[in-house]
């Protein structure tokens, strides 16, 4: 390797960690896809000169890039606000099988009997890049609703999960050990495949940005082992710097939720409890409602306000019609902020990236322990699609499944507009006690429809 190619692979690695750094603000995130874009560009530019190409290798290489790029133009740029978390599980899917395949070539390569510390990357990076893929398609026909979003389990499901995991590690230690036959390779791929899908079917909706952050650590890991079967210092880099900072964001999530990793990934959560009850003392609980007009001059007197953004409001695509509402109050004099739960939405970030896509300004989005303090002094809160993450039951109710995750403090504002669909539970499948709070007024309806006719009482009022 040449001094320029290795000059052009540390500016790429520089450009990688930059584009992190950037993308740790939402002020920063769109310059930081461009900045790690930018480093990606000089990494393929530099890896070029490297490669034996044959006329039917240019050809292939030709097709596959021209795929690529257009069926990567062409989703990320239709795709919905909603369906981010979809897109985003099925690119990192695609990555995790690509260093798969990859490996898997390696090894045709190196032959019967190859070294030790050639094959182990390679056997490394078929195993986690295909449990990467088929969990992130599992992952993406959940959040796309081609299957149910609750938990899938069955009996002995964690007995048929060690068994899996045991034949892999079986088939790993003949093809580092015994020899390295398409046989045992391409079933240690297969095994892989299926324990990955096996690993995500009892995850449920409200997991997946826990989940969606494992398995996008999970590819980073892989194609930084592929970047040791390849030689290829770029791949190292930017694969171990995918795999470090997924691992710290899956930790992050966890907490956030204030669950352990094993219980996000083993416990099911989600599930829908037989007989969850739904009426106290023989009675059902009763809640109070409001009209558009009530709550317009509710919210236009204020002084302050807290928007909760949560799920609804992706679903209704209404982040454009709260941003008009926000800007009305502002007009009155009304201070307007937005408390942001680490895992409201499908994805770590979703309320972000939708808000930002809506052109809500930056400083006015505040994370959960920024804001949380300042909601006793806040005249509203309102509560856009959020549930479990504003249910008081995460701090009273120590049989609740969801005790113990730190939530937004909703409940401690004077007055609490909560727009929901209808009375169902959120993932957790549990009742939110919010909603009986005597401070708390329903607006049930579509987000964007409630919205916009909070928007029109508010010019009225």
């Amino acid at each position: 390797m040449n001094v320029a190619i290795t000059l052009a692979y540390l500016l790429a690695a520089v450009l990688f960690i930059l584009g992190l750094k950037q993308l740790s603000s939402p002020k920063g995130a769109r310059n930081g896809n461009f900045t790690a874009a930018a480093g990606m560009l000089i990494a393929i530019s530099a890896t070029i000169p490297l490669l034996h190409f044959t006329v039917a290798g240019i050809a292939i290489i030709g097709i596959g890039v021209v795929i690529g790029a257009i069926v990567g133009t062409v989703g990320a740029r239709s795709v919905k606000m909603t369906a981010i978390p979809q897109m985003v599980a099925l690119f990192n899917g695609v990555g995790g099988g690509a260093a798969a395949l990859v490996a898997v070539s390696e090894l045709l390569h190196f032959g019967r009997n190859p070294a030790i510390a050639e094959a182990f990357p390679s056997v490394f990076t078929i195993i986690i890049g295909s449990i990467s893929f088929a969990g992130s398609m599992v992952a993406f026909a959940k959040l796309q609703e081609l299957m149910t979003g609750t938990p899938i389990t069955y009996p002995g499901q964690q007995l048929v999960n060690g068994v899996l995991a045991a034949a892999i590690l079986g088939f790993a230690i003949a093809v580092l050990a015994v020899a390295s036959v398409p046989f045992s390779f391409i079933s240690l791929m297969v095994l892989a495949l299926v324990l990955g899908v096996a690993f995500v079917l009892p995850i449920g909706g409200a997991d997946m940005p826990v989940v969606i952050s494992l398995l996008n650590a999970f590819t980073g890991l892989a194609v930084a082992a592929s970047g040791f079967t390849l030689h290829n210092f770029a791949l190292i880099v930017a694969g171990t710097l995918v795999g470090a900072s997924g691992s710290l964001l899956t930790k992050l999530m966890s907490d956030a939720m204030g669950r352990s990793l094993t219980n996000t990934l083993f416990g099911a959560f989600g599930q829908v409890k037989a007989g969850a009850a739904v009426v106290t003392g023989g009675q059902a609980r009763q809640v109070r409602s409001g009209t558009p007009e009530d709550l317009a001059t509710l919210l236009a007197y204020s002084r302050r306000v807290i928007i909760v953004p949560g799920y609804g409001l992706a679903v209704a695509q209404a982040q454009h019609a709260v941003r008009e509402l926000a800007e009305l109050l502002e007009k009155r004099g009304v201070e307007v902020t937005y408390a942001i739960h680490p895992v409201a939405g499908r994805m770590p970030g979703h309320m972000n990236v939708l808000l930002a896509e809506a052109n809500v300004p930056y400083e006015q989005l505040k994370e959960m322990d920024e804001i949380n303090d300042e909601f006793k002094d806040a005249d509203v809160a309102l509560v856009v699609g959020a549930n479990d993450v504003v249910n008081p039951a995460a701090r009273s109710s120590p049989g609740s499944p969801i005790y113990g995750m730190p939530i937004l403090n909703a409940d401690r504002a004077k007055n609490i507009v909560f727009m929901k669909r209808s009375m169902r539970p959120g993932f957790a499948g549990i009742d939110n006690e919010l909603l009986y709070d005597p401070k708390t007024i329903m607006f049930f309806g579509d987000a964007k429809d409630s919205l916009t006719k909070l928007v029109s009482a508010v010019k009225a009022a």
